[in-house]
């Protein structure tokens, strides 16, 4: 039997239930995380890979500071909630 294609992006049963997948679907960088995969199975060499790399770094980074965001405001909806609610 053929080893899979490592560019295939078919959703496979053990692709749903990785982790790992599934949290950097969720960031919006997925396609940014194959294109490294891609390069470093092309290249076998990650300094040539730098550029998709950087990107990815970026993606996630700005992913990470707007969650941070996002989960300070909604703590502070709940202060703001709980300290206004009459007692």
């Amino acid at each position: 039997m053929a080893a899979p294609s490592p560019h295939d992006r078919s959703r496979k049963d053990d692709d749903e239930d990785d982790p790992v997948e599934q949290m950097i679907s969720r960031t919006g960088c997925a396609e940014l995380h194959y294109a490294v995969q891609e390069c470093m199975a092309e290249h076998q060499d990650w300094r040539t890979c730098k550029s998709q790399v950087q990107t990815f770094k970026d993606c996630m980074m700005n992913f990470q500071i707007a969650r941070k965001e996002q989960l300070m405001k909604q703590r502070q909806q709940q202060l703001t909630s709980t300290q206004s609610a009459p007692s």
